[in-house]
């Protein structure tokens, strides 16, 4: 391993001096610009070796002195894929620096009109911000953007996909209005695809529990509202769910409301979203002495 970083450096510094001398007059005469593609070829072999020896920083690195060139030569997709290749080393050691390289890589790709690349890309640094950097405003940002980027080249899958995640961190970060806004949107156009019409009880769960946690009324109006748009709603273990937290929410009683969730998780598990949801909507038992 260490005869290949030592092989990478050699390569590092035989660019350089590449570089160098296609700068100076003489080099400019002769060929400056295949000294330019030889130094570009030099840093990819030694981002490689320095991969193989796992020395990520050094790798990253010489991806992107390949990036800049390829740049200034006018040789964008090379740079953006060179960009994405740096990011790719620099998320095992330095995120915040992966997350720089894609957004050079997006940039490049939207000024060529390849939005659903660009679109990836965005999901790739929300995702960053959910794992390693942890700042789910900016991880909500880079999902709205990408799903923007999506429903332009109509790829309504992928888009919908990053607008749930959008609604998950909504809803975990409080801002209940855009969480709603999101799932009933979603859960409207499910009705209208006979595959996915089976979904939109979820997406109506959902937006009833956030609704749960902001006003009472609101949640039985907006329960009233989803079975008008999907009358099958009203059979649904979720619905009935939502009723009866209503109705304990009302008389104030935290062991009937406890017992429902218990219940229901019984048959049907509920993962780490709903449970912080439904302790939220539980504790205005405790906060709120009339909910009436």
């Amino acid at each position: 391993m260490a005869d290949n970083e030592q092989k990478a450096m050699q390569l590092m510094a035989e660019a350089e001096k590449k570089l160098s001398s296609s700068k100076s007059f003489l080099g400019s005469l002769f060929g400056g610009s295949s000294k330019v593609e030889e130094a570009v070829d030099c840093y990819l072999r030694a981002a490689n070796l320095f991969k193989m020896s796992k020395k990520w920083a050094q790798a990253g690195q010489a991806f992107c002195n390949a990036a800049q060139l390829h740049l200034k030569a006018g040789v964008r997709h090379d740079a953006a894929t060179n960009f994405v290749d740096a990011s790719n080393c620099y998320k095992k050691c330095d995120p915040n620096e992966a997350v720089s390289c894609l957004l050079k890589a997006i940039e490049i790709y939207t000024d060529m009109g390849r939005f659903t690349v660009a679109a990836k890309q965005h999901q790739n640094i929300a995702e960053l911000y959910e794992t390693e950097c942890v700042d789910l405003a900016r991880a909500m940002q880079h999902y709205e953007q990408a799903a923007d980027y999506f429903r332009g080249e109509e790829s309504t899958s992928s888009a919908n996909k990053c607008m749930l995640k959008l609604a998950q961190y909504a809803a975990q970060l409080e801002h209940y209005d855009k969480a709603i806004q999101i799932y009933e949107q979603i859960a409207k156009s499910s009705l209208d695809n006979s595959l996915l019409k089976y979904s939109a009880k979820e997406y109506m769960f959902r937006a009833a529990l956030c609704h749960l946690c902001v006003d009472l009324l609101n949640a039985q109006h907006a329960l009233d509202k989803y079975v008008g748009l999907y009358p099958a709603f009203a059979d649904t273990r979720e619905y009935k769910l939502v009723k009866e937290l209503i109705e304990h929410l009302e008389d104030q009683n935290v062991e009937a409301f406890t017992e429902a969730v218990k219940t229901y998780d019984s048959i049907s598990r509920l993962d780490q979203w709903y449970t912080s949801i439904l302790v939220r909507i539980k504790k205005q038992i405790n906060d709120n002495p009339d909910l009436r």
